[in-house]
Parts: C-alpha cells; sequence; structure tokens
C-alpha cells in the first residue's frame, strides 16, 4: 500500500461511528436506541467505504447537537438551558429547562426523554419523564433522584442554573387517550410518580374527560412524598382519589390529619392490592411505574388480583 491509499485509508478510520458504551444505553428499550443509530450510522460509512463516497455520510449522525429552537427529535440531542433547581428531597430536584418564546415540548402525556451526561470521561444516557404539563408553554420540568454512587447523579449534581443540558425524545409506546378506560389505577413508587403526573393533569385539565384516577403512591417516609401539593389539588376533583403507602413509617399520629385516612403502612402486597381493585368504581386500566423490583412484583400481583395482561401498561 502506499503513502495516498495509506493515507485515504486512515481518513476513512477517522470517519468511522463510534460504538457506544454500555454506559450510554438508558435501558429503558428506547426505539431508535444509541446501539440502533450506532449500528445506522456504521451501515452508512460501510457503504460510503466501499464506494469511495463521502457524500453518502452527508445524512445526520447520531451524535449530532442541536439548539432548542430545533424540533425536539428521538435521533438528535437538544441543547436546553437550566432556569430552575429545586431540592425537594435529600436525593431528589425538579429541574426547569427553557424552551423558545411560548414553545411546547411536544409529549403525549407520560412519554420520556433521554439525558445525556458525563462523567469521568463516560458518556451517559439516562431516561426521565417531564412531569410539567403537556400544555405548558416556553419551559418543561423533569424530575430526577440521585444515587451516591450513580455516574449521571453526579453530573446532574454538577448542575447550576444557566448551564446547558442535552435531551432527545420523545419514547414511550403508552399514549393516554381521553374517556379509554373508565379508570386508570395508577401504581407508582418514588420517582415513578413521573409519568402520572402529566397523565392526571390531562385528565383534569379536560373538562369532557371523566376518567376516574386512583393514584397510589408508595414511599418511604412521609416527607420523602414528591410534589405533595399537586397531589393535594389533584384529589379535590371529583373522579380523582389519592393514596399512599410508606414503608419506613408506623403510626398515623405522626402524619397530618389529611392524609390519616389515605395512608397504609409497610408494603403495596398482594392484599392491599386486591382490595384496592375490588374498589375501583369502573373495570380499571393499571399504570405501574418504579424500580424493576417493584413493576415485577405488581405485574405478579395485578395476574394474581385477576387481571388480564392487556389490562395493566408497565412503565
Amino acid at each position: 500500500m502506499d503513502e495516498r491509499e495509506d493515507s485515504d485509508a486512515e481518513a476513512w478510520l477517522q470517519l468511522k461511528p463510534v460504538e457506544p458504551l454500555p454506559s450510554q444505553c438508558c435501558g429503558s428499550g428506547c426505539s431508535p436506541c444509541v446501539f440502533d443509530l450506532y449500528y445506522r450510522d456504521l451501515e452508512r460509512w460501510e457503504a460510503a467505504r466501499a464506494r469511495n463516497d463521502r457524500s453518502l455520510l452527508s445524512g445526520k449522525q447520531s451524535s449530532e447537537t442541536q439548539d432548542c429552537s430545533t424540533k425536539l427529535s428521538p435521533e438528535t440531542f437538544l441543547a436546553f438551558h437550566i432556569s430552575a433547581i429545586e431540592k425537594l428531597t435529600k436525593d431528589t430536584y425538579h429541574v426547569r429547562f427553557t424552551l423558545p418564546g411560548s414553545n411546547q415540548l411536544g409529549l403525549h402525556p407520560g412519554q420520556h426523554l433521554i439525558l445525556r451526561g458525563t462523567a469521568d470521561g463516560l458518556e451517559i444516557q439516562r431516561a426521565y419523564t417531564p412531569i410539567s404539563p403537556v400544555t405548558a408553554e416556553g419551559y418543561f420540568d423533569v424530575l430526577i433522584k440521585c444515587y451516591q454512587t450513580g455516574l449521571m447523579s453526579r453530573y446532574v449534581e454538577s448542575w447550576r442554573i444557566g448551564d446547558t443540558a442535552f435531551w432527545r425524545g420523545p419514547f414511550g409506546s403508552f399514549l393516554y387517550e381521553p374517556n379509554k378506560y373508565g379508570e386508570l389505577l395508577m401504581l407508582a413508587a418514588g420517582t415513578g410518580l413521573a409519568p402520572m403526573v402529566p397523565i392526571l393533569q390531562s385528565i383534569t385539565d379536560n373538562a369532557d374527560d371523566e376518567t376516574f384516577v386512583t393514584l397510589v403512591g408508595c414511599f418511604k417516609t412521609f416527607e420523602a412524598i414528591y410534589l405533595k401539593t399537586f397531589l393535594q389539588e389533584q384529589a379535590r376533583f371529583w373522579n380523582v382519589r389519592t393514596f399512599f403507602v410508606l414503608s419506613q413509617e408506623v403510626s398515623p399520629e405522626q402524619l397530618p390529619w389529611s392524609y390519616r385516612e389515605k395512608t397504609r403502612f409497610g408494603r403495596l402486597g398482594q392484599e392491599l392490592l386486591d382490595e384496592l381493585v375490588a374498589h375501583c368504581r369502573r373495570k380499571p386500566f393499571t399504570l405501574v411505574c418504579g424500580s424493576p423490583e417493584f413493576t415485577e412484583d405488581m405485574a405478579r400481583c395485578l395476574l394474581a388480583a385477576g387481571l388480564t395482561k392487556d389490562s395493566y401498561f408497565l412503565f
């Protein structure tokens, strides 16, 4: 191989897409996944190299980023500025991102986005569901829990107002339709509350939507309950009921009066789930979101309670 051929081969290698690290996959089953984009780009690169035609690489690359004036895309990360950060608990943050003018994010209730971050020289990606109303103009809000050993957590905790974060989406196959279900039974553990919030708000914001909602939030303590004010406001609607299950509380006397009758202690198990299903005002369709263990356990309990696999959705 002469110097010219060697130089040309090196140039092609520099254009070859870089395979993502495992940390760059959020693990939530997004389509397209970061690996889908990589294989698409690799196929394009191989075809271009075989024809020695670099113009075939002119398509949009998966690693490309744009500012937030561009329409949201599942394939392209967009830059959004952070306008507010509120620490809800010792490890959970409510973060607001700005949108240009009065633009809306363009998600269906309950859909999620992928956040890209860096820590220790690694690129990581994780899925988060905006909790702001889908009709929100000029902003969107995200609930993020940080973990002591989490790489993304370290990145999030470094954020300051005015910083930029990169998101792509939307993702999620559950698309809520008004009045499609007689009642929604929402089972949420911790930040699994996030996809329930915009779905619930879309129901109560729509005077023509007569869907009943029973929301069950599972938390360790009363202090750990997220968005208390929002949930109290929603529970005032005629078609909404809220309940709480606290795993590390033991006495109702420690709770405010307004929470005592709608709070149970311990863990959400078969007996309580059977009771919740039996007290639904209409045949329920169940939404479940939480840790993988919680989700798996709830699916098992729902089947044991007599529900079929087509009558629940696991986020």
